[in-house]
């Protein structure tokens, strides 16, 4: 691949702890963020912009570069940032493991500043339930078809059915 190339790849990202369990007590979380934050810094091609999220899950903002396979990059995440945080609190048991699965959406520069605000403040919003259903999606759910009146055009509606 060219090493020479302009790119904007703004990507949320989140997955779940093992069986959505609050594994992510205050101070796992801290080591987790901390732990994260290394390995994407650590990763050519990626920036890290923001982490957060509440004891059951992780969001992350980062760009990336098209050099990046997103698949593999989200694996070497949680993969080895369990590692690297069981290892830290004794390696004994294991404090920390992540759910198979994850969500990524891709976002476009301008909406960056609240995506990273709202990662940032998810023990805010989880408490308030202002939560964007998108953002904390790591499942695919097929868009519902609703009709208006009779007769309307049918048109895709996220959310439960």
């Amino acid at each position: 691949m060219s090493r020479n190339y302009y790119s904007e790849i703004n990507l949320h990202l989140v997955w779940h702890t093992k069986n959505s369990l609050p594994l992510l007590t205050p101070e796992v979380e801290v080591l987790a963020h901390r732990l994260l934050k290394k390995r994407i810094v650590d990763t050519p091609g990626a920036f890290v912009h923001e982490i957060g999220g509440i004891e059951t899950h992780v969001h992350l903002v980062v760009t990336i570069s098209p050099t990046l396979l997103i698949s593999e990059f989200i694996g070497h995440l949680k993969g080895g940032s369990s590692h690297d945080v069981n290892r830290a609190m004794g390696g004994r048991q294991k404090e920390l493991q992540w759910q198979g699965g994850y969500g990524v959406v891709s976002f476009g520069t301008r909406d960056l500043p609240w995506v990273i605000e709202y990662v940032r403040n998810q023990h805010e919003h989880h408490a308030r339930g202002t939560m964007h259903e998108r953002l904390e999606r790591v499942d695919f759910q097929e868009p519902r078809l609703v009709v208006a009146q009779a007769g309307a055009a049918r048109r895709p509606v996220n959310g439960p059915g």
